[in-house]
């Protein structure tokens, strides 16, 4: 009905809602908004354009410090019957996203899946070290010893 009927919904979530994100975060804080919007593609098919934006606290991969990660979110998909026969190759066509769908959409859920698949992998300010690794001094090759050992005979 909702992308049938070309409608709009918009709003804000906490980011304290959103659970499957708290483990990513230095801090559970602030608000993430959404924007939906339903409508009919020129081929007739539902479709719902997805967009979020907000600032969320990502955790350094390296230093596990704060990094402000600025979200901006804008995904097109197109609303197929869950459990729907596609083929193989509708499956496979990266210009197409589905959003499988029976009985009613649950919007926070959503938000947090675009979320999530917005985020890079593997988060980390440019210049940033390993902890400790400022104090750690020169760098021992293991292999040293070794060569010292070259050339020796038993």
């Amino acid at each position: 009905m909702f992308a049938r009927e070309g409608r709009v919904l918009e709003g804000i979530l906490a980011v304290s809602g959103l659970e499957r994100l708290h483990d990513l975060l230095v801090e559970v804080s602030g608000n993430v908004s959404f924007r939906l919007r339903g409508f009919k593609s020129e081929r007739g098919e539902l479709m719902l354009h997805v967009q979020v934006g907000g600032m969320i606290p990502l955790a350094c991969q390296r230093c596990l410090k704060a990094i402000p990660f600025e979200l901006d979110v804008d995904s097109l998909l197109e609303i197929v019957p869950e459990g729907a026969d596609m083929s193989q190759d509708e499956l496979e066509d990266d210009t197409r996203d589905f959003l499988p769908l029976a009985g009613e959409l649950y919007v926070a859920e959503l938000v947090e899946d675009e979320i999530l698949l917005a985020l890079p992998v593997a988060p980390r300010h440019e210049k940033c070290g390993l902890p400790g690794a400022a104090d750690a001094g020169e760098r021992i090759n293991p292999f040293a010893v070794l060569a010292g050992l070259k050339g020796k005979p038993n």
